[in-house]
């Protein structure tokens, strides 16, 4: 095919197609390089181009590939780009390895927060998180099983305000 031709055959649908990617890129700048690199695919590519067939579906799908391969490239470098760049606290924690120190600290509050229970709260809460049922442990102390869900309850409550410091934020997601 004549180059000069062809350049003329592509040309009359600049119109067309600089509408269609402003369509997809709401951005005249980004428009109109779309264009461009349409153009350019196209006189790089003329030789694949077949006489006879319709020019304007060829550009059109030269376009739209264009498009998104630029649009799935940019994608690509956001995720990249966050997955690395804002680390929360949370994700640091599930990555992080262990510190015997810090582990033992941590320890060491559980401790303390538990000695500040109430005796009868205190029994009840290590008696359920050692894995016994709420029937079993009211079937020992021989109290109302709702006497002692509602000792559990206290103990949970006082532990979460004592530990507090330990809480995961969960606010950031």
């Amino acid at each position: 095919m004549d180059i000069l031709n062809f350049n003329c055959d592509i040309y009359q649908y600049k119109q067309l197609l600089f509408d269609r990617a402003f369509a997809y890129t709401h951005d005249e700048d980004d428009a109109a390089d779309l264009v461009q690199d349409t153009f350019v695919k196209a006189f790089r590519f003329s030789e694949s181009f077949q006489s006879g067939t319709n020019v304007r579906a060829w550009l059109f799908t030269i376009l739209k590939n264009t498009f998104l391969n630029h649009y799935y490239k940019i994608k690509r470098k956001k995720e990249l780009v966050d997955s690395d760049g804002d680390l929360s606290y949370a994700q640091l924690a599930s990555s992080a390895s262990l510190n015997s120190g810090s582990s033992k600290f941590m320890m060491d509050d559980i401790q303390k927060a538990l000695l500040c229970l109430p005796e009868d709260c205190r029994f009840c809460f290590c008696r359920y998180f050692e894995g016994y049922k709420y029937h079993e442990i009211s079937a020992e102390l021989n109290i109302p099983l709702g006497t002692v869900k509602t000792k559990i309850h206290t103990a949970r409550l006082i532990l979460k305000k004592l530990l507090k410091s330990y809480r995961i934020s969960t606010s950031t997601y």
